[in-house]
């Protein structure tokens, strides 16, 4: 069995939704609140990482 690698995702905002895309197999929506020094959060329920743009390349 083959574990895909979580989603990596550039964003815009500090404050981000994740709702694990595609629809009924997602999970619940999630507001989460991206660390201003640190560039990135990872989503609980997916593992999905949301970069902000200003720490792509870097994290």
């Amino acid at each position: 069995m083959v574990t895909q690698a979580p989603e990596t995702r550039i964003v815009d905002a500090y404050r981000v939704a994740c709702d694990g895309g595609e629809g009924a197999l997602g999970h619940p929506r999630v507001w989460l609140q991206i660390p201003q020094d640190k560039g990135y959060v990872e989503c609980p329920y997916c593992d999905a990482k949301l970069v902000h743009r200003d720490f792509e390349g870097k994290v």
